[in-house]
């Protein structure tokens, strides 16, 4: 098969979908590597090291496409990919489709295999190529919601972790899952006070096992997020539903009860986000003041870290490439059930079911 890596051009998006030594292994299966020119550059591998790996390096954007029957990213197309995507050619990246009915029906037009990472799930709904980059964004979220406290960009002015005499900063964590979980242990670490919530009784029993005395679980409901968002200096939200939209956990109304400079992080953006106010931002403008709440929304956080996040996210692709490259699509998706479920859209048609609910329009 042959199978293309385009650059990434979102906004200040350095990760690349192979390292030198994916293409290494692609190359032994008897596959042909497609690179565009210095895709690799942002996370540290140039030009030469693809070379080495067995690749072929093309000069534009518009030759990988051309030319690759499997195209492997790791954002979403742009709109200025649309019209470089052809009917029955694979695409194997992070989609999102939920928050963007505008990609949606473009990879419908396009006829494309759209298999995305955010849905393939193990047996026990564990998202396997989701977790690396969830890990990230939620251990830099309280990296970035800490710098953002910061008077000087509009926070509280509140140092996370205290010192003698001065109590430590106090985080909220909306969801017990693998964001919340790293928010959580990075937040404990500073010596900040840790407030998580979460409906999953067995998500919040993990935690209160595993993490200090400071880190305190309870029940999610609107009333304990009221009660708790008005004395918290910094708000992360990391809900998840599968291929869906995240729900609206904070109104706009909530902002008021809150403390001017409180910082919320959505780390729920790319599915529409958990706040009301949640709207994408980028890496060159990450925040926005809403009733003098300072909102941190960036749609590819993992983006800023990028040598850390390409490694950690091609550790967990890889074997589904390989596997997609050495089958086939259809053959790969029949055999391994948790490739199956990543298939969101093929041949036009939307074939995830929470997708089809999302937008029922495009399915009649």
């Amino acid at each position: 098969m042959i199978i293309g890596v385009p650059k990434e051009i979102k906004n200040n998006e350095n990760r690349v979908a192979l390292t030198p030594g994916g293409v290494y292994e692609l190359v032994k299966y008897g596959h042909t590597v497609l690179i565009q020119q210095s895709a690799g550059e942002g996370s540290g591998f140039v030009d030469e090291d693809y070379i080495q790996a067995g690749a072929e390096i093309k000069p534009t954007i518009e030759e990988v496409y051309a030319s690759a029957e499997m195209i492997v990213k790791v954002k979403e197309p742009i709109a200025s990919e649309y019209p470089l995507i052809r009917k029955g050619q694979v695409l194997f990246t992070y989609f999102h489709f939920a928050s963007d009915i505008t990609l949606t029906r473009a990879m419908i037009d396009s006829r494309a295999i759209c298999i995305a990472y955010e849905t393939v799930a193990d047996d026990d709904g564990t998202l396997p190529l989701l977790t690396p980059m969830s890990e990230v964004a939620g251990r830099m979220a309280i990296q970035q919601g800490a710098k953002y406290l910061e008077k000087p960009i509009k926070g509280r002015g509140v140092l996370l972790g205290g010192v003698p005499g001065v109590p430590p900063g106090k985080v909220l964590v909306l969801g017990a899952g693998v964001v919340g979980l790293q928010a959580a242990k990075m937040a404990a670490g500073l010596g900040a006070h840790v407030t998580i919530l979460d409906i999953n009784m067995k998500r919040l029993r993990h935690v209160n096992d595993v993490m200090p005395p400071h880190v305190v679980t309870e029940y999610s409901s609107e009333y304990n997020i009221r009660r708790h968002i008005k004395n918290h200096d910094l708000i992360v939200g990391g809900v998840l539903i599968p291929g869906g939209k995240a729900p609206k956990l904070i109104t706009r109304e909530m902002l008021k009860e809150m403390k001017p400079g409180t910082v919320m992080v959505d780390v729920a953006v790319d599915q529409g986000g958990c706040f009301e106010t949640t709207r994408p931002t980028t890496h060159e403008n990450p925040t926005y003041i809403i009733d003098d709440v300072v909102h941190y929304c960036v749609s590819n956080m993992p983006g800023a870290v990028p040598y850390t996040s390409t490694l950690a996210l091609t550790n967990v692709t890889l074997p589904y490439v390989l596997k997609l490259a050495n089958m086939g699509w259809e053959e790969a998706c029949r055999k391994n059930k948790d490739l199956g479920k990543g298939l969101n859209i093929v041949d036009g048609a939307i074939v995830y079911e929470e997708l089809r609910s999302l937008f029922p329009e495009e399915v009649a």
